[in-house]
């Protein structure tokens, strides 16, 4: 028998038993769960850190989850300001051409750069959005308690925007700050109403691995930077 007639008869095998039921993984033996394991209350907490009810409170939390993800996060009083700090950026940065979507912050921000753009929105070549030197989204809510940046295709110029580019930059305004995922998911499903987008994504801080020898490496598989602007 040849290694690879081997490999595929291990994979049949692994195949012919069912996978467990999410949250039930605890179970040993041959048990086959039918029903998710029961939520414990309190549990989550002992995972999470507890949210305060204020946006100050919420923001302090956001701010600090970005700080241990290596992420840029700065809230801006205006539109102005945060216009100011995105053209240093790109300044600083070397922007020769920018990747966007239309947004009613992208368009009010974007055009102010003077960059070249490619706009997600109409037909582009993924290599061209490859050599973009940034991708600028708008999101659909920022999750205090975990650091995290809610992005749907409607929300963020598609699923292409927020990973080719080398560094993803997310222009939010100060009302979609969520304490947490189940306050993310309820504004999902309050806006779509059942007619959800065909992707979503959780952004928890830049693309990173740490396999080899448990060394963080940035930009593993994705942007290698993501810088958070909240007007």
């Amino acid at each position: 028998m040849s290694e690879r007639t081997n490999i595929l008869a291990r994979i049949r095998e692994g195949l012919s038993v069912p996978a467990p039921v999410p949250g039930t993984h605890e179970l040993h033996g041959n048990e086959h769960a039918t029903a998710p394991a029961p939520i414990v209350p309190g549990m989550v907490m002992k995972w999470l850190p507890p949210v305060g009810a204020t946006f100050g409170d919420q923001v302090a939390l956001f701010a600090k989850n970005s700080f241990e993800l290596k992420t840029d996060f700065q809230i801006f009083d205006s539109l102005g300001e945060l216009q100011g700090a995105l053209k240093t950026l790109a300044q600083v940065e070397g922007w020769q051409r920018i990747g966007t979507h239309r947004g009613t912050l992208n368009d009010a921000i974007c055009p102010a750069l003077g960059l070249p753009m490619m706009l997600t929105d109409e037909s582009y070549a993924t290599p061209d959005l490859e050599k973009c030197d940034a991708g600028i989204s708008e999101c659909e809510s920022l999750i205090a308690q975990t650091g995290s940046v809610l992005v749907t295709t409607r929300s963020s110029g598609g699923r292409a925007l927020s990973v080719l580019p080398p560094h993803h930059v997310v222009l939010v305004r100060r009302e979609q700050l969520l304490p947490d995922l189940p306050s993310g998911f309820a504004a999902l499903k309050q806006k779509y109403t059942g007619n959800f987008p065909s992707f979503m994504s959780l952004i928890t801080g830049p693309s990173r691995t740490g396999d080899i020898e448990r060394i963080l490496v940035l930009g593993a598989h994705g942007p290698k930077k993501l810088t958070i602007f909240c007007v």
